[in-house]
């Protein structure tokens, strides 16, 4: 196997852009004190990429070269053990969404955490440019609380702390909800599936709207979502 720096280089000129679903996940096993509470603890990010024709990230290069620009860090700095998960979402439909897939655990020899954030960078950048070279598809629903709850089942907030970042405009249309009417709210969620999970960071909420009054409905629907479904903290930026 290859550095993480030439797997960066690989990927990036692969002309079909398989290479997030086809990338293995790194292992790295230490010995740890498990009474030891270390000042920077292993943690779980999951970075979902909305694909919904309304999300602008798809379309906009320079918004999506800043969402990058705020994912990296949360990356860059992790510890040994933690563990990266990157998804799309859109259609409620796995197939559709199977290109842009990885799975990293980060490991000082085969995957640094410098190294995995300048990846997922790179790929949450170039996302505008798959769309219209046809290597990735725009999604004519958006399925945001699906998404979410499928998630909810392959983390485990009480072992490490997690943040969700979804680059999104928030415009759930599915049949949970359909956020296009002014008139429509999001329902709860059924228990806490994310109780004791670190953050829940929206980045585009409302954009492309044009309308502050809808950003601010968006960004209170997610909030009072995110605090029922057990996050410690949201956050929805439309600009930043």
């Amino acid at each position: 196997m290859g550095s993480p720096l030439n797997i960066v280089r690989t990927l990036l000129l692969l002309p079909a852009f398989v290479f997030v679903g086809g990338l293995a996940a790194f292992i790295w096993q230490a010995n740890a004190n498990p009474s030891a509470v270390p000042a920077n603890p292993p943690r779980t990010i999951v970075i979902g990429i909305d694909l919904s024709s309304s999300n602008p990230l798809i379309r906009d290069d320079s918004f999506a070269q800043r969402v990058a620009a705020r994912v990296g860090p949360y990356i860059s700095n992790l510890a040994p053990r933690s563990r990266v998960i990157l998804r799309s979402f859109g259609a409620y439909n796995s197939s559709a969404n199977s290109p842009l897939t990885l799975d990293v655990l980060i490991a000082p020899k085969t995957a640094r955490a410098e190294d995995m954030a300048n990846l997922i960078s790179s790929v949450i950048a170039n996302v505008p440019q798959m769309v219209r070279q046809g290597r990735i598809q725009e999604q004519s629903s958006t399925n945001i609380v699906p998404f979410l709850m499928n998630i909810s089942k392959v983390v485990n907030c009480k072992a490490m702390p997690t943040h969700i970042i979804l680059a999104t405009d928030g415009v759930e249309d599915s049949q949970v909800a359909d956020l296009t009417r002014r008139r429509n709210t999001l329902p709860p969620p059924e228990g806490a599936p994310f109780a004791g999970c670190q953050e829940l960071l929206i980045l585009g909420v409302g954009r492309g709207l044009g309308s502050p009054a809808d950003t601010e409905r968006l960004r209170n629907e997610w909030g009072n979502w995110a605090r029922a479904a057990g996050f410690l903290s949201y956050t929805g930026l439309n600009d930043w």
